[in-house]
C-alpha cells in the first residue's frame, strides 16, 4: 500500500515544483546586409528573462543600450552579458554598472544579452517593455 502512496506523492510534487520553474525565451539577433547593429523590442512578465543571441568575433567590441519603454511596475529592467558557453555568469552586469555600455569581446561564439526584472517587478509579476540597442564593430 505504501508503495503505491510514494509514486503518487512524488507525481503531486513534481507537478507542484514543475509549475514554479520560470520561463526562459531565446531570439537570435541578425543585423541587416551592411549594417552593424540593431534595435530589438521586447516585454517581459515577473521572473522571466529573454536572451538576445549574437555571434561575435574576439577583438570586436560590443554596444548594448536598454531602455524601457513602459511598465506597470517600476521598470527594474537590466540585462547581463553572457560570453560564449556560460553558465550564468556575466561579463558585464547592467545592475551594478548602468544600462549602457560597449564592451571588448574576449572570444569568438555567440554571446547572450540576457533582459530580466529584478526586486519586486519580478517577485510580484509585473509587465514591463523595453528597447535594446545592439551592434558589434
Amino acid at each position: 500500500m505504501s508503495f503505491r502512496v510514494l509514486p503518487a506523492l512524488a507525481i503531486a510534487l513534481g507537478l507542484t515544483l514543475g509549475s514554479g520553474a520560470s520561463a526562459q525565451m531565446t531570439s537570435e539577433v541578425k543585423f541587416a546586409p551592411g549594417n552593424f547593429g540593431t534595435m530589438v523590442s521586447g516585454t517581459i512578465i515577473g521572473n522571466e528573462y529573454i536572451d538576445y543571441l549574437l555571434g561575435a568575433n574576439a577583438g570586436q567590441k560590443m554596444f548594448v543600450e536598454l531602455t524601457v519603454t513602459n511598465s506597470n511596475g517600476n521598470g527594474t529592467v537590466y540585462f547581463n552579458i553572457l560570453p560564449p558557453g556560460s553558465d550564468g555568469v556575466a561579463i558585464y552586469n547592467s545592475s551594478m554598472n548602468g544600462n549602457s555600455t560597449t564592451v571588448d569581446l574576449p572570444s569568438k561564439g555567440t554571446y547572450a544579452i540576457r533582459v530580466y526584472h529584478m526586486g519586486n517587478d519580478e517577485d510580484t509579476g509585473k509587465t514591463s517593455g523595453f528597447n535594446l540597442d545592439l551592434s558589434i564593430q
